[in-house]
């Protein structure tokens, strides 16, 4: 978390008190206005704006311009976050916290309706197509691992630029498109989601946002919870519930999958003097 510093002689207690909401609400400022902070605080609009030039800007605007230069979200910074809260001594202890915080988090806003229909399309579609940009890739791979070993037809997506266009001329209605689409809408999710409705073919999104332009532009939204902006993003709970559509298709698709591993094992035997494992 940035740390201003405060000259805490030189502030009035109602300042102090502005500057407390500040320092604990930092990353949300950027999208505050000064009524919303007098407003939270029970102080004048007037007391607001007179404390930004006490502690050394000329208005609201520049101390957000300020704001903006020094919390810059970046891996960098994102891992320098996460190390300042933890000694190494005890990292494990508080990794593991966060990470239950996150699964508790994505069950909190987990909907068993939401989630069949997910099942429904995955188990149903005639073809999978997955968009994972970014570190959501090692995703992609285990669910196109698992998802296969079903006989799904699956196939992985260009990360961007125009050699998405090679895979969206073979869409088709009765395909399904499964879209990482962490933290923002990326251009290329927005031209596949865009041309999934011209042609009729269903999305689903998993997501760390509750409230994002994926909420209105697909056809089921998934939320897992990674942490915020500048945190360190975890895989933990994006994890669990690619790991619950896997389960939760092979469920649905019971026989068809059984036959399919069974398939595989039958080719292990065949093949184990040549290939062992």
């Amino acid at each position: 978390m940035y740390q201003l510093d405060w000259n805490l002689e030189e502030l009035t207690p109602h300042q102090k008190t502005i500057a407390d909401y500040v320092q604990k609400n930092i990353h949300a400022l950027l999208y505050t206005t000064e009524s919303e902070i007098a407003e939270q605080l029970s102080l004048s609009n007037a007391t607001v704006s007179r404390f930004w030039k006490t502690v050394g800007y000329e208005n609201f605007k520049d101390f957000k311009n300020h704001l903006k230069e020094q919390t810059e979200i970046s891996p960098a910074n994102k891992l320098e976050n996460i190390l300042k809260q933890v000694e190494s001594n005890e990292m494990q202890n508080k990794l593991l916290a966060q990470s239950l915080q996150h699964l508790q988090e994505t069950l909190l806003y987990f909907s068993s309706e939401t989630f069949q229909q997910a099942i429904d399309l995955l188990s149903n579609s005639n073809n999978i197509y997955i968009y994972s940009p970014g570190p959501s890739e090692g995703l992609a791979n285990l669910i196109q691992f698992r998802l296969s070993r079903f006989g799904l037809s699956i196939h992985l997506m260009p990360k961007s630029g125009h050699e998405i266009f090679e895979t969206l001329v073979h869409m088709t209605n009765n395909d399904t498109i499964l879209i990482f689409g962490f933290v923002q809408l990326h251009p290329e999710t927005k031209v596949i989601l865009d041309h999934s409705k011209t042609i009729g073919c269903k999305s689903i999104v998993i997501t760390d946002r509750l409230i994002s332009d994926f909420n209105t532009n697909a056809d089921i939204v998934l939320y897992a919870s990674r942490g915020e902006l500048w945190e360190f993003h975890s895989m933990v709970a994006p994890t669990f519930l690619i790991e619950n559509l896997i389960i939760a298709v092979g469920m649905q698709k019971k026989e068809h999958s059984i036959a399919k591993l069974e398939e595989l094992n039958e080719l292990r035997r065949k093949y184990k003097d040549i290939l062992p494992r």
